[in-house]
């Protein structure tokens, strides 16, 4: 059982190298795991006579099989050529280990990477030191590199440095062979994949900058088997048919495995005959290519190649106004210059003529009346004004004038007595009837007015307040609000006490 899953693992991808040195190390890594997994009866027949009693998660399962590996595993050196590699702003390092038939993900963390000696690439043959682990996240087994060496250079980068030196020999790299393209081309080609993102990238960029340029596109595969005739099929097809200003050679990025078709000889052979412009625009911006060294320019990628081919509407828009405007400046300092000799010398002839002159001699005698005229209207308005001044004063000064001042005086004050007058008898009018209504209100009559009579002796006039103090048969006196009457006592009603 585990020599299966032992296979299983080397089968996913670990190319280990174990010389004299390392077995000492390895072969007794190996029985320690099998020690370890020895607890689990792994037999042949485990699944069929020990029935699974714990039922494991994902993360569980992914979690203990990193443990086992981590602590059973030694760090080894393994060898192989670095593919898919990937720097992210973390500064780690992501790529791939592989050999002809198998291939391990590798990680070497920021710590390690910068102690570096070289600049790993795609296609490079290189010795990592590392732990074996697993990324419980994806269920990846993968190494943790703490270091690497250079081992030599991968297969497929000695293949592509061999036919870079022999094209680059026969001059097809030359840049007298290099062609211009037009800088408002009539029509562009593209030659990619029909449903790749490169084409969208390019044709995004082609309607932002330069709508009105027309695209043909020359479909072809950009990877995988016969991929690379198929190219130079196309860069063929579009040379015979000879319908385009320019053409754009693209595809996204990828690895050195997924971009070789732009590393074979036939399209760089291709790209050479070819006698319309063709711009390389593979990859990303460190991707090279063979295609690239031959081509007439060599774009980053598919949408810088879009721009380098395009004009921005934008910029020729501006450049159109500042033209136009550097036109109409111009025809015009051609007009006005003379226009402006023939003003000037219009002007002379004005100045220097008679029929000037005496204008000028009118205008100043209508000057002179006019300021004339003006003069004699202020002069008489002047003495005008003195005339009703002394005039004025004389009339302040005659005693007529005076009488009649203080006689107005006079009368003023008198109405002013007169008012003053009236106000205090108002005044004093209203305070005696205040003080009559006050003393009306406390008098005795009042009382009588309703209904009530002041009884007294009929001899004494003396009060009576008490019954006690009238006989029976006496004479009394009872004043009322309008008259008296005389009374006599028929009988005594007392007050109980």
């Amino acid at each position: 059982m585990f020599t299966r899953i032992v296979n299983a693992l080397l089968y996913q991808g670990l190319a280990v190298r174990v010389n004299q040195n390392q077995q000492s190390r390895t072969i007794p890594a190996l029985y320690a795991i099998i020690a370890s997994m020895n607890q689990y009866n792994f037999d042949d027949n485990y699944g069929e006579n020990h029935p699974v009693d714990t039922i494991y998660s994902v993360s569980q399962l992914n979690g203990e099989a990193k443990v086992l590996l981590e602590s059973n595993f030694p760090s080894i050196w393994v060898e192989g050529e670095i593919s898919n590699l990937a720097r992210p702003s973390s500064g780690h390092i992501y790529f791939s280990l592989k050999d002809d038939s198998a291939q391990v993900r590798c990680a070497m963390f920021r710590g390690n990477n910068q102690r570096l000696r070289f600049n790993p690439e795609h296609g490079m043959l290189v010795k990592v030191h590392a732990r074996v682990s697993l990324y419980p996240g994806r269920g990846d087994f993968q190494l943790i590199v703490d270091s690497m060496e250079k081992a030599g250079t991968g297969a497929l980068q000695q293949a592509y440095e061999r036919l870079k030196q022999k094209l680059h020999s026969e001059g097809l790299f030359d840049s007298e062979h290099k062609q211009k393209w037009p800088k408002i081309p009539q029509q562009i080609g593209v030659i990619t994949s029909p449903t790749g993102a490169a084409l969208r990238d390019i044709l995004s960029v082609l309607k932002r900058r330069f709508p009105l340029t027309p695209v043909i596109l020359y479909p072809t595969p950009v990877q995988g088997e016969g991929s690379g005739a198929k190219i130079a099929h196309a860069i063929n097809t579009a040379g015979q048919r000879n319908e385009c200003d320019v053409l754009i050679l693209s595809r996204g990025g990828g690895s050195l495995e997924d971009l070789w078709a732009f590393n074979e000889e036939v399209v760089a052979r291709a790209i050479f005959n070819c006698h319309i412009p063709l711009i390389c625009g593979v990859g990303h911006e460190v991707d090279f290519t063979i295609a690239d060294f031959v081509a007439d320019e060599r774009a980053p990628t598919p949408s810088a190649a879009a721009e380098l081919i395009t004009p921005d509407q934008n910029t020729l828009h501006q450049q159109l106004r500042l033209t136009a405007q550097t036109l109409i400046a111009k025809m015009k300092g051609l007009l006005e210059t003379p226009q402006q000799r023939i003003d000037w010398l219009e002007r002379r002839l004005a100045q220097r003529h008679p029929g000037q002159w005496l204008s000028q001699q009118q205008q100043r005698l209508l000057e002179l009346k006019q300021r004339l005229a003006n003069a004699q209207r202020n002069i008489q308005r002047h003495c005008n004004e003195r005339a009703i001044a002394l005039k004025k004063r004389a009339m302040q000064q005659n005693p007529r004038y005076q009488l009649q001042h203080w006689r107005s005086q006079q009368q003023s004050l008198s109405s002013r007595l007169y008012l003053a007058c009236q106000q205090q008898l108002k005044s004093a009018k209203q305070r005696f009837q205040h003080a009559s209504h006050n003393l009306g209100t406390v008098s005795p009559l009042a009382t009588l007015g309703r209904g009530y009579a002041i009884v007294t002796q009929a001899n004494s006039n003396q009060v009576i307040s008490d019954a006690a103090t009238v006989q029976t048969g006496s004479e009394i006196d009872a004043r009322l609000s309008q008259g008296s009457l005389r009374c006599k006592v028929l009988r005594q009603t007392l007050k109980q006490p």
